[in-house]
């Protein structure tokens, strides 16, 4: 990132945890937030390193120091693309970006009017910058690690600055990107959402090679399962109910019926990842993941939903995210991300490798 640490950031909070914004923010330290957009806002910081090391940080889902902000009516404004390509170059183009990120605050505001905006800012503000820029054609292609020019543009204005995917949290502007599921009967919208989970752990390392074997704990009724199978994978899945009738017989599935709780891989049996979207008392879903990840190699992934019932209030879901992270550790698994995704609900998104 910049030498320079902006005073103002543009943070992303979800909806669904709106109603606990004055706790995030007084957690962050954030002053004078303002609503920009559905979910973004705008705020000063004291201490931006709060953005990784606070209990607050799991409830942004994406942050931007602002190094430039034009706050004016893109749609009345003449000549809007060129005057801000222009601008971002000036502002930006000593610092060399690997790429240039452009993306509407909202969406759904205008028609989306502004995501065709953000399109067309991208491609002229591209053609000013030295040609490396332009050679990132996918948000996936950047290096997580080195500095992006992303740049948010909506009916507030233009909000710009750099910052590597990874500390951002996330490829494209603004974090999101809505995920198909591979297969083509969507079972339940749980392919999408790990789907999102493996676009996202691109930030961290690389996901298990097509024909790992993953063990799926509360699989029915097969969504994540069709998304595992469509990707190359071998699958056990393990679950009381029965899987959609869809995936009978399908290629690389063993399904086991069974509770979880009872389950116990053959002797010698080894996963190279874990999968974990099981409904009740996050407590104990993450103890049989943590019992049977003694069955997952060295650096293998798990991927756990952090179901949120019952835990309403701030420092409940603080200290349910704790506990966990904590008896993971026990289990000898470091944690690689806890973060809430476009398709996570009232729940989060964690990410574990298995380490030696």
């Amino acid at each position: 990132m910049a030498n320079d640490t902006p005073a103002l950031w543009l943070l992303r909070l979800p909806e669904v945890f709106a109603d606990l914004e004055p706790a995030i923010m007084e957690d962050l330290g954030a002053e004078m937030p303002r609503k920009l957009g559905r979910d973004f806002r705008l705020v000063r910081l004291a201490n931006p390193a709060r953005l990784h090391d606070s209990p607050a940080a799991k409830f942004i889902r994406w942050n931007l120091p602002v190094g430039h902000m034009w706050p004016c009516r893109p749609r009345e404004t003449a000549g809007f693309i060129e005057k801000a390509a222009q601008a971002l170059w000036r502002k930006f183009g000593d610092s060399r970006p690997q790429t240039v990120m452009a993306g509407a605050l909202d969406p759904c505001a205008g028609r989306n009017f502004y995501r065709p905006l953000a399109s067309n800012l991208r491609g002229r503000t591209l053609q000013l910058f030295p040609v490396q820029a332009a050679t990132i054609r996918h948000a996936e292609e950047q290096n997580p690690l080195a500095d992006s020019l992303f740049a948010l543009v909506g009916e507030e204005g233009l909000f710009c600055g750099l910052h590597s995917p990874q500390r951002a949290n996330g490829f494209h502007p603004g974090g999101t990107k809505f995920m198909r599921q591979s297969g083509p009967d969507a079972i339940s919208r749980a392919g999408a959402k790990l789907a999102e989970a493996l676009h996202h752990l691109a930030l961290y390392r690389s996901a298990p090679a097509s024909g790992g074997h993953w063990l799926e704990l509360g699989a029915s009724p097969g969504g994540m399962t069709a998304e595992l199978l469509a990707r190359g994978h071998r699958i056990t899945a393990v679950d009381r109910a029965p899987l959609d009738a869809r995936l009978a017989g399908a290629a690389g599935l063993h399904e086991v019926r069974m509770d979880v709780a009872r389950f116990k891989p053959p002797a010698g049996t080894i996963y190279d990842a874990i999968l974990c979207d099981m409904n009740g008392d996050a407590r104990t879903a993450a103890a049989e993941v943590f019992r049977l990840a003694a069955h997952l190699r060295m650096g293998g992934l798990i991927l756990f939903t952090l179901k949120l019932a019952g835990s309403g209030d701030y420092a409940e879901i603080n200290t349910l995210a704790a506990t966990v992270t904590r008896r993971a550790d026990e289990a000898g698994l470091k944690r690689i991300a806890l973060k809430h995704l476009s398709y996570n609900r009232h729940e989060f998104t964690m990410m574990f490798e298995r380490g030696a």
